[in-house]
């Protein structure tokens, strides 16, 4: 599980104190003390400070980083709080902790104890939200959050697998009463599990659909990259402070996918900071198709750019600022 990242000079363990992460912890010592030469470890407790409890959890936490010869940090959330999309903020809030951990550690990667089960939730989440095939592949094993990669080495493990681990290991954690909380959403999926498990829809299941849809995906990414590459040289021609430029008629001979996915690219730029909500492009996407083949102009604006017809060619650009009333 840990194989790949052996020759990273430094990684960061983000743990929380519960039976996930924990098992993190144990299991990435037992790893790092079979190497002659690895990355340096240190464990990093956020403490969000919204239960009384969590102060205690992280001196849990270093107590068995300790007895492992691990460096241990707490990174605390100060600052008012929502009063709604806690869950999101919190999540926000312990990424940016922990990025900022492991930035100052020099270490190029947080490991993170998102496991099969968690994976199944995040497809249910999707589902529910009509999430498309990016979204449905779930969580990937590596990905970037801005200069730090994420790893994920236990997402094809099922949770009481690491609970059973730590059970025959006699190590102890916190149990955090929010992840039976049916104010969130994740544990209100998590309690239809039982009932979907016993209609084939179990969480191995679940996580073998976003293994497959991830496979889907990546195919169209890099047909989506060939699809870019000949609009581009399609008729080209230079347009004066374009952030992208492509043959219309060329564009809409493209299957629809494809297409969705080059308006995603144009309109969130290098960053990826700011992409669009999938239903706004696709909306975004018909009237330019209704507009282009029926030769209409046609201008709209949507994530901070404009998207515009122009001498046949479609021509995404910033938008200008809005003037104030």
């Amino acid at each position: 599980m840990f194989a790949g990242w052996k020759r990273l000079p430094a990684l960061v363990l983000a743990v929380s104190g519960g039976p996930d992460s924990m098992a993190l912890l144990w299991l990435a010592a037992r790893w790092r003390r079979a190497l002659k030469n690895g990355p340096e470890l240190t464990a990093v407790t956020v403490d969000h400070g919204l239960r009384p409890e969590s102060a205690a959890e992280a001196r849990q936490v270093k107590q068995l980083a300790s007895s492992l010869g691990i460096v241990h940090r707490t990174a605390r959330w100060r600052g008012d709080k929502p009063a709604s999309g806690l869950p999101e903020a919190a999540r926000n809030a312990r990424y940016d902790l922990l990025a900022r951990a492991a930035r100052s550690l020099s270490a190029p990667a947080i490991a993170t104890a998102h496991t099969q089960d968690d994976q199944a939730e995040t497809v249910l989440m999707r589902l529910s939200r009509g999430s498309g095939i990016a979204g449905l592949a779930g969580m990937a094993r590596w990905s970037k959050r801005e200069d730090i990669a994420l790893l994920r080495p236990l997402l094809d493990v099922p949770k009481d697998r690491l609970v059973a681990t730590l059970r025959r290991a006699s190590i102890s954690y916190a149990d955090d009463p929010t992840n039976s909380d049916a104010a969130y959403t994740r544990p209100r999926l998590r309690a239809l599990m039982p009932a979907l498990a016993a209609e084939g829809a179990d969480a191995r299941n679940l996580a073998r659909l976003a293994a497959r849809l991830a496979r889907a995906n990546a195919a169209l990414e890099l047909m989506t990259d060939g699809a870019e590459r000949y609009l581009r040289a399609s008729g080209s021609m230079p347009v004066p402070r374009a952030d992208a430029s492509f043959n219309l008629s060329a564009f809409l001979e493209l299957s629809e996918e494809l297409q969705v996915r080059l308006l995603i690219r144009a309109l969130s730029g290098a960053s990826q900071a700011r992409v669009p909500e999938l239903g706004k492009v696709e909306a975004l996407l018909g009237l330019l198709t209704e507009a282009g083949s029926a030769g209409r102009p046609f201008k709209r604006s949507l994530a901070g750019k404009t998207v515009g017809i122009e001498k046949q060619r479609l021509v995404i650009r910033l938008a200008p600022p809005r003037r104030p009333v």
